[in-house]
């Protein structure tokens, strides 16, 4: 949608960075595990925004794309990437109507919730590939104007993951936080 590109053009135009410059504390805290089960490493980021993810990864030996609909995040990451002498392949695209069409061993999604895009993830995977999701979930505690469609419902990471051949590895809910997040570490069957 045009409305979100310019959305999120804006905030990243306003800001030094949007978010740190380091990668999500899930994601480093759980990288060796994810290292030891993943069969290759191929790794897709979605909704990359500045593409601080997708730079760690590839800091340690992924190739990875990064898709998000901010022209203005991507610049950020190139330039970022660049910087550190790294390859990350950022493409600028609407999730709502992109379609997954390589096979990755490590996808991520971090802050971003497009229920459709949950079954093309898992499809997208190789055998014993993984996902890393953390997302908002709509609780008690949290701040600011959010949309519901846009949040996590309390179970909603488990049951979604529940219906494919694989295994949750880990399932977080924190309601309790002042940015309450779900997070899920999904393995597919190989």
């Amino acid at each position: 949608m045009e409305l979100d590109r310019i959305k999120w053009d804006q905030r990243y135009a306003k800001e030094q960075h949007l978010f740190s410059l380091e990668p999500s504390r899930l994601l480093s805290r759980r990288l060796a595990q994810i290292v030891s089960l993943v069969p290759g490493k191929r790794a897709l980021d979605i909704a990359c925004g500045e593409g601080r993810n997708a730079i760690f990864l590839a800091q340690n030996g992924f190739q990875v794309d990064a898709v998000d609909i901010s022209g203005v995040g991507l610049e950020r990451g190139r330039t970022r990437a660049a910087e550190l002498d790294l390859e990350v392949n950022f493409v600028q695209a609407d999730l709502e109507t992109y379609r997954l069409q390589d096979v990755y061993h490590l996808i991520l999604n971090f802050n971003f919730l497009l229920r459709p895009l949950i079954p093309a993830m898992v499809a997208a995977l190789a055998p014993g590939g993984v996902i890393l999701m953390e997302t908002i979930l709509d609780a008690p505690g949290l701040q600011g104007a959010h949309r519901k469609d846009y949040l996590l419902q309390p179970g909603e990471l488990g049951r979604s993951f529940g219906e494919f051949k694989g295994s949750v590895l880990l399932l977080e809910e924190d309601p309790g936080e002042d940015n309450p997040v779900a997070r899920v570490l999904f393995q597919k069957a190989d």
